[in-house]
This record gives C-alpha cells, structure tokens and sequence, in this order.
C-alpha cells in the first residue's frame, strides 16, 4: 500500500507530471495526419490577419467568412504564434494567397502549438493537484492530460480548449488555497482570451464578494477596490489599443453575434434539443391534422450570423430568454456561494455553472462540455458517489462529440480513446475506492469542507455503478449500433439527420441527469 494513500504524501513534482504530459504528446503527434475541420483554417486565418494587419483592422476585415471572433487576449496570442509561423513557411501568414493553405508544414506547425499550449493546462493540473495524495493526484492527472475529449476535439478536430482551460484550473487553484486576488485575476485574464467562459462569472463576483470583500466596511470597500482596480487593469489591458482607434463596438459585435442560431451547426446535446424537437413533433402532426402550419425558412442552426432561429408552434426562443434561465438555473448555486463561501467548494460551483450555460445558452457548441467535465474531474476523486457520477458524465460526454469526426478512417481511433478512456477511469476508481482506510487530507482553510477535510474516515465501497446508469451505458451502445449498422443498412441514405439527432438526443439526457445529480448535491450540501 502506497504512503502517499496513508496521508504521508510526497509533494507531486513537475518530472512527475511531465510523464504522462510525454506519453500524451507521443499520442497526439501520430494523430497529426487526421482529419481536421474548419476550425483549422480559422486559426490558421487569424494568423494571417493578426500578422498582415494592422490592429485597427483585425476585427473588421472580411478578407474570410472566417472572421476574428474572440477577446483581444486570444488575437495577440495567435499574433505571437504568427511570427513564428512566419518563420516556418510565409504563405502561412499571408492574407490573400493563405486562404485555406493546408500544406504538410502549416498541418505540422499548428498541430504542434496545440501541443506546446497544453503545458497551460499541465500547469493547472498540477496546481490543483501537488497538495494531494499520490493515488488521487494521478487519477487526476489521468482523466485531465489523457482526456479523450480534448484528443477529439483539440488535437485532431482542431482548437486550443486545453490552453484555456489551463487558465480556468490555475484561477481554481488560487481560489482553494484562498488566494482570492490572484484567482479572480486570472480568471479576469481567461474571460479576456474566451468570453464564452463569463457564463461562471456569477459565481465569481459573489464568491469573491463575500469570501473576499466581506468583513467590515473599510475592509470590505478596500479590497472591493483592489479587486476592481485588479479586473479593470486586466480588460484595459485588453480592450484599450481597440477604444484607442475607435474599433471598440466592432470588437464588440464579432464578439457577441446574437443574429446567429438558437443552436450550433451539429445540435449540442442541451434542453433546445428537445424544445426544437417538441416543436418540430407537433407541427408534424398539426399539419396532418389539416392545420395549415408553415414550414420556418430560416434554420435552427448557423456557424455564420444569420437569422434567429425561427419556430413553427411553440415560442421563439431568444437570447433574453436563454441568459435569463442560466440565471435561474444558477441561482441555487448562488445562494449557496453567498451563504457559506467554502474554497473546497469553489470548483463544484463553477463546473455547475457551465453545466448550466451549456444546457440552456445560446448556441452552445457541442465541445462547450469541456468547461464542466475537466473541472470536475478534479472532484472525481473525493468520493464514491462523485466518482460514479463522473464515470457516466465523461463517457457520454465523450461520445457526444463522436460526430465531429465524421469520416470513415476516424471511427476506429475515437472508439479505441473512449474505451481506453472507459478501462482507465475503471480501474483508477477501482483502485481507489475499494476498502475503508483513514485518509488524512491537509486542510485548506480554518473550516472544514466537504472536498479536503482533516483526518476523515470514509467508508470506501467497491466501484460499481447502478442499474440505471448501467441501463444508460447498454442505451448508448444501442443508439450507436443503430447508427452505425443497423440505419445504414435499413434506410441506406434515407434520413441520415436520424443517427446524429438520436446521438444528440441521448447524450442530452446523460448531460440532464448529470445537471440534476449536481444541483441536487449543491442543494443537499451542508452549511459549516
């Protein structure tokens, strides 16, 4: 039996980590071939306009449909890869002969950035981690740097979610040793390379307000200024070089483009699935029954701005309507953040967060999942019902975005990771959760809390999961089968939209329940 599991804990160190960070790597550099999607060319776009142009033109220029979208933060990030790229083959960073140049060297260069980026996100890892017993803090490590999610969707799909999401496990870091400033800094510092991440920003401002600020008038007023002054200097940092030349509103625009669908190009598996398919089944039947109902011309979904999605029978959805039920969602979250601001708390709350924005915001993007599924594998670890929770919650997450890789020669490898992922997340919670042991956690703060608490004696039963999650799992599989064998085989091209809509479906009910498993254990947590 390993010390480490006993309390007598080694701190983790950076050759550690590193190791499984080599073998990922070693992964990744052989899935360098495979398919990418459009977000290849749209990286590879941005480097060519934040290198070619001047910066009062970066967010106006339509040289692409492909148009600069995100923060400042992320604009400067992909100006310091183009010097680089620059260096490596010019075409790269040209604006005009560049436009979807897909050459081995522009595939070898940005395929490796994702790479190197990732040591953002080891970091974080080993913040959150380097307190931690030796059986839980590889378990982490495990489920965060060989998540199959961020293979599918980073490394061959293509984007840089693990670099952000970095940011996000550092700000968590700081907020559970109670470093308040600095996570609240950093997370200031995440919003301005991705704003999508603001949907956890209520639970920032009355976690920070109440752990941070609170506690007599001069004090509180005080460190409510330090912090403000902190996040301006932050967003100034940002956004100043485009108020200076007048480009401020444009920034704001591409940003927010609200004139794009309910719903993204293949439907995240969120509630408006089951809303536009409610509203799509009665409109159905409405007009067999001889009611005239027209067909909406425009379309639920759109990467591109265009119309709000329209519906045929059941209320148009906007994005009012959407902020509004990620408030209400959030608000028990809330609550409890205000009443006992807990910092071994904090990471459940902002998982909880983007579970909500993915499940009722405005065109959500399937990999939004990510925002929920690598912070709370850090929860993972703490219990056996949390384990249990996560093992259903990353596998169906997973799957979910079985669809961004469509093509034949791709469906072996993102099995195989699942699988892979499946066994591994197994036998690290089998190892872990099989017998009552005393395990002293070091605390954190004055309190105790319910993620790291002092000399707790838990009983540790044998890893299974239940029948209805076991019932899910076969469910899954039969809706994979279906789509892959027996609707080809039964409708041949008839209906392709039928698999992806039933993969969206179920995975939709997976990501509900988990939603409902997590506001149930926020509303039931005890106040200390």
């Amino acid at each position: 039996m390993k010390l480490g599991y006993l309390g007598f804990r080694k701190p983790a160190s950076m050759s550690e980590i590193l190791w499984f960070f080599g073998v990922a790597a070693c992964v990744k550099l052989l899935l360098i071939p495979s398919y990418h999607s459009t977000d290849f060319e749209v990286h590879r776009h941005w480097l060519a306009l934040t290198h070619s142009l001047p910066l009062a033109q970066w967010y106006s220029d339509e040289t692409s449909p492909w148009t600069l979208d995100y923060p400042p933060f992320f604009a400067y990030f992909e100006r310091a890869l183009s010097i680089f790229a620059n260096l490596v083959d010019t075409q790269i960073v040209h604006l005009q002969e560049g436009l979807s140049y897909s050459s081995d060297t522009v595939v070898l260069f940005q395929r490796i950035t994702v790479i190197l980026s990732d040591l953002c996100l080891l970091y974080g890892v080993y913040r959150l981690t380097k307190d931690l017993d030796s059986r839980r803090r590889i378990s982490i490590w495990v489920l965060i740097i060989w998540s199959p999610m961020l293979v599918i969707v980073d490394h061959m799909h293509f984007q840089y979610n693990g670099f952000l999401l970095g940011f996000l496990l550092i700000s968590l870091s700081y907020l559970e040793e109670g470093r308040d400033l600095m996570g609240g800094f950093v997370f200031a510092v995440l919003l301005c390379f991705k704003h999508l991440f603001a949907v956890a920003a209520p639970v920032y401002f009355v976690y920070l307000l109440r752990h941070y600020c609170w506690g007599g008038f001069v004090r509180g007023f005080r460190r409510l200024s330090v912090l403000g002054a902190v996040v301006v200097a932050v967003f100034a940092a940002a956004y100043a070089p485009f108020v200076y030349h007048g480009q401020i509103q444009q920034v704001l625009r591409r940003m927010f483009p609200f004139g794009r669908g309910l719903c993204h190009a293949y439907w995240a598996p969120n509630f408006w699935v089951f809303y536009i398919i409610l509203d799509k089944g009665l409109a159905f039947f409405l007009r067999k029954l001889g009611f005239a109902i027209q067909t909406p011309a425009a379309s639920f979904t759109g990467g591109l701005v265009g119309d709000s999605s329209p519906f045929a029978i059941l209320p148009q959805i906007t994005p009012l309507t959407t902020f509004t039920m990620v408030l209400l969602a959030l608000s028990p979250c809330l609550v409890k953040a205000w009443r006992d601001p807990r910092p071994g708390m904090i990471t459940r709350w902002v998982a909880y967060a983007y579970t909500c924005g993915f499940l009722f915001g405005w065109h959500v993007h399937e990999k939004a999942s990510l925002h929920f599924v690598i912070p709370l594998a850090t929860v993972a670890v703490q219990n056996l019902d949390d384990a249990r929770h996560y093992f259903l919650l990353s596998i169906v997450s997973c799957y979910s975005l079985f669809p961004l890789l469509f093509e034949a020669q791709e469906y072996p490898i993102k099995v195989l990771l699942l699988l892979l992922h499946s066994i591994i997340m197994w036998l690290a919670f089998s190892a872990q959760f099989t017998e009552e042991e005393t395990a002293p956690i070091k605390k954190k703060d004055d309190q105790l809390d319910l993620k790291r608490s002092s000399n707790v004696t838990a009983k540790r039963g044998e890893f299974v999961i239940g029948r209805v999650e076991k019932s899910y799992l076969v469910g899954l599989l039969a809706v994979e089968i279906w789509g892959q064998l027996l609707h080809p085989f039964l409708f041949r091209d008839k209906l392709s939209f039928v698999p992806l809509m039933l993969i969206s479906i179920y995975s939709g009910l997976g990501i509900m329940y988990s939603w409902i498993w997590q506001l149930r254990w926020i509303i039931r947590s005890p106040n200390i």
